[in-house]
């Protein structure tokens, strides 16, 4: 691939869009966003499928990490498949800076690791 992956402001994601969290179990139980797929990068070639069987034609995949490196990456491969994917600038971080909803585990609250 070619130069880095397409990025979008996380105030550019759609609330119903299909948004990809590729951080490690560990990130995603201390918090993230309630409709998102989470698949981690560790293990996301092995998991590929569950993002195919989530997609719709066309449909556009927002990825993210904690705060845009990895998803950067699996933005990549994922456009390599012909699947439109962009990185969504900041990640996790940006996303809780910009006030966006967080979800953890009940009786603890949110955070970004």
């Amino acid at each position: 691939m070619h130069g880095p992956a397409p990025e979008v402001n996380v105030d550019a994601v759609p609330a119903e869009g299909l948004l990809l969290d590729v951080r490690e179990d560990d990130e995603w139980a201390a918090g993230h966003a309630e409709d998102a797929l989470h698949i981690p990068m560790s293990d996301f070639v092995n998991r590929f499928g569950e993002l195919t069987e989530r997609l719709e034609d066309d449909q556009r995949v927002y990825v993210v990490c904690r705060a845009g490196g990895r998803s950067a990456q699996v933005t990549q491969y994922l456009r390599a498949q012909d699947i439109d994917a962009v990185n969504v600038d900041g990640g996790m971080l940006a996303w809780a800076a910009a006030g966006r909803q967080l979800v953890a585990p009940e009786g603890t609250d949110p955070s970004v690791l």
